[in-house]
């Protein structure tokens, strides 16, 4: 994420809607408590993620991928009312922290925590989703596109977070992770039945749209 100028940062976040005080604590909680802290999504990102599910008022959404729960708080804001907001990860250590942060904030009702696979929970599941945030084991992001495309409505939209792999997606000698996120953008910018357009924000944040 270092590639964005730290100033020019800075300056966006302040001039941009701030984390409510749940968020904050969240935010916090998790820089001094949970390793990997990097991982959140944070405040910057939490409310793109905020504006863009109340732009497309889904009525479901999938996550692929939790963390500690922050993003799919973000993300179920725009919720349209009796919506659901699924997320999916395998940490069993932080199911406790999942749950804990729902509550926290009082969305219990609007977002159920799965434990387990992912791959497993798309292919078996009946539901269809107006809007899916991919941000899991970058590994498997073209499986896991391919295996939710189909459950995804016409018109519904993909997120999918970390794309440009702080810059190092340019990089001439490419490690594992980065030459697989490199081919999953090809095959996005390649793939004729969506529209999409990939942001330089925060580590790269491709928004994809299912004709």
């Amino acid at each position: 994420m270092e590639f964005i100028n730290p100033e020019i940062m800075q300056y966006s976040e302040n001039h941009s809607e701030q984390e409510d005080k749940l968020l904050h604590e969240i935010n916090r909680d998790t820089h001094l408590k949970i390793l990997k802290p990097r991982m959140l999504s944070g405040s910057y990102q939490g409310q793109l993620l905020s504006f863009i599910s109340q732009m497309i008022k889904p009525i479901t959404i999938l996550e692929i991928g939790t963390y500690v729960g922050y993003s799919a708080i973000c993300l179920a804001k725009g919720l349209q009312e009796n919506g659901k907001l699924i997320t999916l990860d395998n940490n069993e250590e932080l199911e406790t922290t999942i749950v804990n942060n729902i509550k926290k904030y009082g969305y219990d009702k609007k977002i159920e925590f799965v434990l387990g696979d992912a791959k497993n929970y798309i292919a078996t599941t009946n539901n269809l989703f107006d809007l899916v945030f991919i941000d899991a084991d970058k590994q498997s992001y073209s499986n896991y596109y391919d295996l939710v495309f189909d459950k995804v409505k016409t018109g519904g939209f993909i997120l999918a977070d970390n794309v440009l792999w702080s810059g190092k997606v340019l990089d001439s000698k490419k490690d594992k992770d980065t030459e697989i996120l490199d081919e999953f953008n090809k095959k996005i910018a390649n793939d004729t039945r969506i529209e999409k357009i990939l942001l330089p924000i925060r580590d790269g944040l491709f928004l994809i749209r299912k004709k």
